[in-house]
C-alpha cells in the first residue's frame, strides 16, 4: 500500500508530504516534479499568490543516487510568502494577534472552529486552504513517474467554466497544455476568458468542470467482489477530497440521458490488440474494474468561497452580522483542479497496481505487470 500524508499551512513555513510504500528502484527526476508543481500554478484567473510562489521541491529522504530506496519519501515545498506572515504564523508566541472571526460561507471556517473549539478562524482556513494541494501534486508527480514506467500517462482539460461548455475538441494535447485554460475548444475558451474577467470586475468567482484522463491502463484493476474495493468508488473518494470539488462522474457525463442500447460499449476482438471497444461511455471502468480503455473522470468544481466582494456572515464571538473574511484568492481554478485531479488519479491507480502486482522493487512490479498483460490483453484464453 502506498500512503500519502501532508502537513503545513497556507502561510506557514512550507508544506511537507510523505510517501510511504513507494517501491525501490524508481528513478526520480526532480525537474519533472517541479514541472508538475508549475502546472498547478498556471491557468487564467489565478490570484496574486501565484506571482509570489515559485514552487520547487526539495527531496529530504527516501531517495539515494537518484533512485527510491524503499523507505518513506519526504518532500518539502517552501512557502515564500511566509516572510510576509511570520509575525502571525510562527510556531512560537505570535508577534501580532489578529484573529479572524467572520467565517466565509462555503468554506471550512465555521464548522472547523466549532469542531476544534477555537476562537480564531485562521487556525482552520490556513490548513483547509487549497494551498495544501501543492504537496499532493509533488507526491503525485512521483506516482506518475512510477506509472509512466508501465506505459500509463495522465492528462486533464477544461470542459466548462460557469455556464460555458466546450463544443468541439479542436486542439491536440500539446496545444491544450499551452492554452490559458487548458481547453480544447479555442472559440469557447475566448468566451470563458471573458466570463472570468467579468467575474473579477464584480469581485466574484467561477467554477466549472475538468476532465482527468489516464491512458494505457490494463484491464482488471479493482474488483467487483466488495463495495469498498471497487476502483470507481476509490477514484470518486480521491477526487472528492480535492477542495471545492462537489461532484464526480466517470465516463460519459450525459449517460443518464441515454437508453441502454446507446450507453454501453460493445465488445470486439482484434488479433493485434485483443479485446477492444469502439466507444468509451463507461470511462474505462465496468463493474468496479478497469476494462483497458482510457479512464475518464469529470470533476465538478464549485465557485471559490473567498470573495473580494464578500457575502454576509455572523461573527463567531458576538453573533452580529458582518461581512465574511476577505482572503487573497483566485477567480477560477478549474485548470489547476484538473492537475490536482491527475495527482489523485495517479495515487489511486498506483495503489491498485501495487495491490495487484506486489513487489518491493519496481523491477518486480514491472515483471509481474508485463506477464499479466501477456495473459489478458492479446489472447482468448
Amino acid at each position: 500500500m502506498i500512503r500519502m500524508i501532508s502537513a503545513g499551512e497556507s502561510h506557514g513555513k512550507g508544506l511537507t508530504v510523505i510517501l510511504d510504500g513507494c517501491p525501490a528502484g524508481l528513478v526520480i527526476d526532480q525537474d519533472k516534479i517541479n514541472v508538475e508543481l508549475r502546472r498547478r500554478q498556471l491557468g487564467y484567473g489565478r490570484g496574486k499568490r501565484m506571482q509570489i510562489e515559485t514552487d520547487t521541491v526539495e527531496i529530504l529522504s527516501g531517495v539515494r543516487d537518484g533512485k527510491t530506496i524503499g523507505s518513506p519519501i519526504a518532500l518539502w515545498i517552501k512557502n515564500r510568502d511566509y516572510e510576509n506572515w511570520q509575525d502571525r504564523m510562527n510556531t512560537g508566541k505570535l508577534e501580532i494577534e489578529d484573529p479572524v472571526t467572520a467565517p466565509r460561507p462555503g468554506h471550512a471556517d465555521l464548522a472547523g472552529v466549532q469542531k476544534f473549539h477555537m476562537n480564531d478562524v485562521r487556525n482552520v482556513l490556513e490548513r483547509a486552504s487549497a494551498r495544501e494541494t501543492a504537496a499532493r501534486v509533488a507526491a503525485g508527480a512521483v506516482m506518475k513517474l512510477m506509472l509512466n514506467e508501465l506505459g500509463i500517462d495522465f492528462t486533464s482539460q477544461t470542459i466548462s467554466i460557469g455556464s460555458i461548455e466546450i463544443l468541439n475538441k479542436n486542439r491536440l494535447p500539446g496545444e491544450i497544455e499551452q492554452s490559458p485554460l487548458r481547453c480544447a475548444d479555442p472559440d469557447q475558451e475566448l468566451m470563458m476568458l471573458k466570463r472570468i474577467d467579468e467575474a473579477a470586475e464584480k469581485g466574484d468567482t467561477l467554477g466549472g468542470v475538468s476532465e482527468v484522463r489516464a491512458t494505457g491502463v490494463c484491464p482488471g484493476l479493482g474488483t467487483f467482489t466488495q463495495w469498498d474495493l471497487r476502483l470507481d468508488s476509490k477514484i470518486a473518494a480521491a477526487m472528492m477530497s480535492i477542495p471545492s470539488v462537489k461532484g464526480v462522474t466517470i465516463g460519459d457525463r450525459t449517460i443518464d440521458r441515454k437508453s441502454g442500447s446507446e450507453a454501453q460499449d460493445e465488445i470486439f476482438f482484434d488479433n493485434a490488440d485483443g479485446f477492444i471497444r469502439k466507444t468509451n461511455h463507461a470511462g474505462g471502468i465496468e463493474g468496479g474494474m478497469t476494462n483497458g480503455e482510457d479512464i475518464v473522470v469529470n470533476i465538478q468544481i464549485k465557485p471559490l468561497p473567498s470573495l473580494r466582494s464578500p457575502l454576509k456572515s455572523a461573527d463567531i464571538r458576538t453573533g452580529k452580522t458582518v461581512d465574511a473574511q476577505k482572503e487573497r484568492a483566485d477567480i477560477c481554478v478549474v485548470p489547476a483542479a484538473g492537475v490536482v485531479g491527475e495527482t489523485m488519479l495517479a495515487l489511486t491507480l498506483a495503489n491498485a497496481i501495487v495491490d495487484k502486482f506486489g513487489g518491493d522493487s519496481l523491477e518486480d512490479i514491472k515483471e509481474n505487470y508485463n506477464q499479466y498483460l501477456k495473459r489478458v490483453c492479446k489472447t482468448l484464453s
